[in-house]
């Protein structure tokens, strides 16, 4: 999951994938490879523009990030 001798980006990749499985249901098996990438480019864009964060005060990324632009 990461770069050699890196072992602390581990849980970044762990949690990643733990969202992905659990909110975005990325546990299951795709068709082909658009079938893939297409599913995680929306569950992407679900997270970061849609869905709100408790750790950011009911806010999305994305509205954290322009906030502080």
């Amino acid at each position: 999951m990461t770069e050699e001798n890196h072992c602390y980006e581990n849980a970044i990749a762990e949690r990643v994938n733990g969202i992905l499985k659990d909110e975005f249901y990325h546990d299951q098996t795709f068709d082909n490879l658009a079938h893939a990438k297409r599913s995680a480019k929306n569950a992407i864009n679900l997270y970061n523009q849609i869905r709100l964060h408790l750790s950011l005060d009911y806010k999305t990324p994305n509205m954290v990030y322009q906030l502080s632009a």
